[in-house]
């Protein structure tokens, strides 16, 4: 099974190296991996997918936890989450297809960032089998795709708050209940949510 590990750690030298380590040392590979600064100063936020069995995931949660430099791990792939890729796509453009191309973007609700007179960059970002299917469309043409640079999936629970995310968002909790484990109780029918 796919395991979502979410984990902050701090902003410190050889961190990203003790992770990596771990998963030689354990004999799992490494499907996507992303880090970037969190709301927490001084930390980041370091989102990893892996596949291995249910047993194994205890495992790895608990061996990370333990990891220098590591502050929380979660493990958050049987969990409502949005999930998102981001992907840059430089493809061979001429005079007579760029339309073709521009109506393809159009159609996968990607947007071109860059344009010359060879070529032009596609950013898109969506969920994997999206940015795929794109990619497929745009290999059916040889020799149209030039370069292919894409980021790690970016996960984030829906719907539960820890408690300094309730914090900053101003509400009140109270002493004896654990909002890490007990979901925000928010209003959220107006909200309107991407079902990409």
């Amino acid at each position: 099974m796919m395991h979502t590990f979410v984990a902050y750690v701090e902003d410190l030298p050889g961190v990203l190296t003790r992770v990596a380590s771990l998963f030689r040392r354990l004999n799992i590979n490494i499907h996507s991996l992303t880090v970037g600064r969190s709301e927490r100063p001084g930390l980041s936020r370091l989102t990893l997918v892996c596949e291995a069995s249910a047993e194994a995931g205890h495992r790895i949660r608990a061996s990370l936890y333990k990891l220098e430099n590591v502050v929380d791990v979660d493990d958050i792939a049987k969990d409502p989450a949005v999930t998102r890729e981001l992907a840059l796509i430089k493809v061979a453009a001429s005079p007579s297809n760029r339309s073709q191309i521009f109506d393809l973007v159009e159609v996968f609700r990607a947007r071109i960032v860059d344009l010359t007179s060879e070529s032009l960059m596609i950013e898109m970002t969506g969920v994997e089998s999206k940015i795929e299917g794109l990619i497929e469309v745009l290999r059916e043409d040889d020799g149209r795709i030039l370069e292919i640079c894409r980021s790690g999936k970016m996960t984030m629970r829906r719907g539960h708050h820890t408690s300094s995310v309730l914090r900053a968002m101003g509400a009140k909790t109270e002493d004896n209940v654990d909002a890490d484990t007990e979901p925000a109780e928010i209003a959220v029918e107006d909200a309107v949510v991407d079902p990409e």
